[in-house]
């Protein structure tokens, strides 16, 4: 049988007080969290989600980036082309 614990007792942390004043930190630049982990995607990761982004844009603003010589764009829109059936 399962009984809750009804006499537990919690203690606040307490400040342990210094005896020197505030220094100031070694370095100037921000420290990044501690155990924080950095990513770097390979070429072919950057390159499925720029796809991605490129996918999810509407069709007037992949126009626009094509006829600015996007070449992401131009291919996009030439495989959409390409997908459309001919009228005949």
């Amino acid at each position: 049988m399962v009984s809750g614990i009804s006499n537990a007792t919690h203690t606040q942390p307490v400040a342990q007080p210094t005896s020197a004043p505030a220094q100031k930190p070694a370095q100037s630049k921000p420290q990044s969290a501690p155990g924080g982990d950095s990513v770097q995607l390979s070429s072919a990761a950057q390159a499925m989600l720029a796809a991605l982004q490129e996918s999810r844009e509407t069709p007037a603003q992949t126009s626009k980036e094509a006829s600015q010589g996007d070449r992401q764009a131009q291919r996009l829109l030439a495989s959409r082309a390409a997908a459309k059936p001919s009228a005949k």
